[in-house]
């Protein structure tokens, strides 16, 4: 009999499939209630099939679609509009602003990633320097310290000299050792005389020391002296005695052994670590500042709520309009991030800090407040000197407990 029934009765929307009962959250509905109107489930009780399943899956594609799209137009062209029309209402038509935040952004450092992968550099930090393509490096035949040109082109003792002798110098000069009159550009040794020289240079002992404190006497420190002192102390023992059992350190320190010593000497690892590859630690802090400007934006939405106080705008309002701009800001980088990977520059994202970022920010301001334009200038650079401050002074907090947890 159903095989009968035209097509558009045969959806689960059909009139003759509905229910009495919501079978999600058992609220009681009429037969012309095509939705629950308790948890927005669809009214129907025919049997899920392929095509039905199917059919679903894309018209939740389609709806998600339609919220992003107007999302990214309106956030890219219409600033400050998607926040005055999500605050006045409009909530089903766009993206939730946090969610979208944490999104786009964390989408941005996964494609900073693959592209760094891929291509091997970094458009967050570039290093332009370029290396001296003659250097004194150790021999291949040995111990023996040797004289070579990485490109393995043959090249004169004099040569080599001309190019190494303010290097040496700052070298010799460290280790009080007197190259004057070895190294004139007129008098060159022979090789025997050079290698001795740079391995005097070069394997010459520095001796470590730590002037010891005991735990009684940092008692007596304020809680920030006490901090300093005790992580400095624990450095400086690290570094002369190389012990990495933090037990045995604080045993020989005659220190207590506590949760908290034990984890402070532990932080030595981390510190060599930074110390060595202060690459991967800036690599690792900045993975983590989607999370830095989530926590920060609350802090900062604060002056807002000062600054346009009379214009009667809820706290949880004016960080929406916040985290709109930050949701810019990494959308804009995203979009970036192709013309900046295929000229290998990054102009693009210089033009958007410089120029699209505060132009951007100024508009925000004029189109959400609804203020005149000498008063929104005032609050613009108002707002952007205490983004400034506030902002270094939460990054160092930042920093510091980002060092702490590396």
């Amino acid at each position: 009999m159903s095989d009968q029934l035209p097509e558009k009765t045969k959806g689960r929307k059909a009139a003759i499939y509905r229910g009495v009962e919501c079978l999600n959250c058992k609220t009681p509905l009429d037969l012309s209630d095509v939705y629950c109107s308790y948890c927005g489930q669809l009214n129907t009780t025919k049997s899920l099939k392929l095509t039905d399943f199917f059919g679903e899956f894309i018209g939740s594609i389609i709806t998600y679609d339609s919220k992003f799209r107007h999302t990214v137009k309106d956030m890219l062209f219409r600033p400050g509009v998607i926040t005055r029309n999500y605050v006045s209402g409009q909530r089903l038509k766009y993206a939730n602003p946090f969610r979208f935040f944490l999104s786009v952004s964390i989408i941005f450092f996964i494609v900073q990633g693959l592209i760094t992968t891929l291509t091997g550099q970094n458009n967050l930090f570039q290093d332009n320097s370029t290396v001296d393509q003659t250097n004194i490096q150790l021999g291949p035949t040995g111990d023996n310290i040797k004289l070579f040109s990485v490109n393995n082109d043959s090249i004169s003792l004099d040569s080599v000299a001309r190019k190494s002798v303010d290097r040496l110098d700052s070298i010799a000069s460290a280790n009080n050792i007197k190259l004057d009159s070895i190294l004139a550009i007129n008098q060159m040794p022979n090789q025997t005389q050079f290698d001795s020289i740079i391995r005097k240079a070069v394997t010459k002992d520095t001796v470590q020391s730590y002037e010891y404190i005991s735990e009684e006497h940092l008692d007596t420190l304020n809680w920030s002296v006490r901090t300093v002192e005790r992580f400095v102390l624990y450095y400086d023992f690290y570094k002369t005695t190389e012990i990495k059992d933090p037990k045995i350190a604080l045993d020989s320190l005659k220190h207590e052994d506590s949760k908290y010593n034990r984890w402070a000497y532990q932080k030595n690892e981390a510190f060599e670590q930074i110390r060595e590859n202060p690459s991967d630690f800036i690599n690792y802090l900045v993975e983590k500042t989607p999370f830095f400007v989530f926590f920060f934006t609350p802090f900062f939405a604060l002056f807002f709520w000062l600054v346009y106080s009379k214009k009667k705008y809820t706290y949880m309002e004016h960080m929406i309009f916040i985290f709109h701009i930050f949701s810019f800001i990494f959308l804009a980088m995203l979009i970036l991030l192709l013309p900046d990977t295929l000229f290998n520059t990054d102009v693009f994202s210089g033009i958007l800090f410089v120029l699209v970022g505060p132009f951007y920010f100024y508009k925000a301001l004029r189109n959400f407040y609804k203020q005149n334009r000498i008063i929104t200038i005032i609050k613009f650079l108002f707002l952007n000197f205490v983004f400034f401050i506030s902002a270094n002074l939460a990054a160092i907090i930042f920093f510091a407990i980002t060092a702490a947890m590396y």
